[in-house]
């Protein structure tokens, strides 16, 4: 199969939460005002649970505690309730998978450690939108599910990963492509904007010279995160070459410091987007 034959596989097994997709369409329209956004959040109420955590948490740091989804939408603002509605609904389309196919807590660590690297990475190169590169982050990987549920065999090939042997690589010499590609074909099937699946299909440095600045900082971010969660297989900064951060004006200071706060955070932003891994910490 190819990437859009994964894609259209596993978007008829997996599907986008109703509340989301009605969400969706009406920020997509662009003439829906806060308190009609907020109206038809607030008719599903994990979702607008989730939305007032996120409000509430370290990603944002606002100083008083945010009670209403109005406020919520007034503070992050519309965009980047919706990139984080959709960030949620995506997590939450997969929820029943069977638990024997993936370690779902592995599988969430690495993509939260990506979004909050990637927000973090934007921050500090002032990239115009920081939350929408978290949800690219957090998504990056999405792909990865479409193969465990639909080949699980090929997927088994794939995660014998090791420092020889990237990821990436395995997923070419065994699958013919690589779970970015799949990644992408999915969430553009679902009408995700392309500044979320551009970037994730671009996000390997090793296959594609990055062309933007959210390129560059994906796929800065994806690397920094594979190699912080499989702390047991590769250093800190493996396989990272110095001009993928010098380009951003970075250096190895800036890429520690990035982890020290992706590593305080992790666990708080993965309790919101995978509260069942939660328990394991």
């Amino acid at each position: 199969m190819n990437a859009l034959e994964y894609a259209e596989k596993a978007g008829d097994l997996f599907v986008l939460p109703d509340s989301v997709t009605k969400i969706k369409q009406l920020i997509d329209d662009g003439s829906a005002s806060i308190n009609e956004v907020a109206e038809v959040i607030n008719y599903d109420p994990a979702i607008a649970a989730q939305i007032l955590k996120i409000a509430n948490s370290a990603l944002y740091k606002f100083p008083t505690v945010i009670t209403t989804v109005n406020k919520a939408i007034q503070v992050i603002g519309t965009d980047s309730v919706y990139d984080l509605v959709l960030a949620y609904g995506i997590s939450h389309a997969f929820k029943d998978m069977n638990d024997s196919e993936v370690d779902f807590s592995v599988f969430w660590e690495l993509g939260v450690s990506c979004g909050l690297l990637a927000k973090y990475i934007a921050q500090e190169t002032s990239a115009k939108n920081p939350d929408k590169m978290f949800v690219c982050g957090l998504l990056h990987n999405i792909g990865e599910l479409a193969v465990l549920q639909l080949t699980p065999d090929i997927a088994a090939q794939c995660s014998s990963f090791s420092a020889t042997h990237c990821p990436v690589t395995l997923q070419n010499k065994h699958l013919g492509l690589s779970y970015a590609q799949i990644s992408a074909e999915l969430l553009k099937l679902w009408g995700i904007p392309s500044e979320i699946y551009g970037p994730i299909a671009h996000q390997h440095a090793s296959l594609h010279k990055a062309q933007s600045h959210e390129e560059k900082i994906l796929q800065l971010a994806s690397r920094l995160a594979l190699n912080n969660v499989y702390g047991e297989i590769y250093n800190r900064l493996d396989n990272i070459e110095p001009v993928q951060y010098e380009i951003l004006d970075l250096d190895e200071e800036d890429l520690e410091a990035a982890l020290d706060f992706t590593n305080m955070q992790l666990i708080s932003t993965l309790a919101i987007f995978s509260p069942s891994t939660f328990s394991i910490y």
